[in-house]
């Protein structure tokens, strides 16, 4: 799956063990195996996306595990955003495998947006061919 995403990615080095089990343990749902192999191999980290997001910042696995995210956006489990106030999540609200959605941190519940089916289809659109400037 990080074949798409190397091409483009922007890679910072990869997630410890320690980070990694902490952020899974916290998490409290088992994560997408994408997402844990995109930690071990970028602990953060940027690549493009296609218009309307441009870019997907990778939060650390030390940001993601933050208790403040689950209490701020219930039901969702935030991993990164777009730079700007647009943040990504996996939907929760469901069942697993969790579909990808971006919403504007001040007003979760009124910007909602679906952008994937799951994790892995949100890191195909990753260096997608449809990004603005290709």
């Amino acid at each position: 799956m990080l074949d798409t995403v190397v091409r483009s990615w922007k890679k910072v080095p990869g997630a410890s063990e320690v980070a990694v089990n902490f952020l899974r343990t916290s998490a409290g749902i088992e994560l997408p195996s994408e997402y844990v192999e995109l930690l071990r191999f970028s602990n953060g980290g940027e690549g493009p996306l296609p218009d309307p997001y441009y870019v997907f910042c990778l939060d650390h696995a030390e940001h993601a595990s933050r208790p403040e995210n689950a209490r701020l956006y219930p039901g969702w489990f935030v991993f990164g955003g777009n730079g700007g106030l647009e943040l990504f999540a996996l939907d929760l609200t469901g069942t697993s495998p969790w579909p990808v959605v971006s919403f504007d941190g001040i007003d979760p519940d009124g910007s909602v947006r679906r952008v994937a089916d799951d994790f892995g289809k949100f890191l195909e659109l990753v260096g997608a061919s449809s990004v603005r400037g290709n």
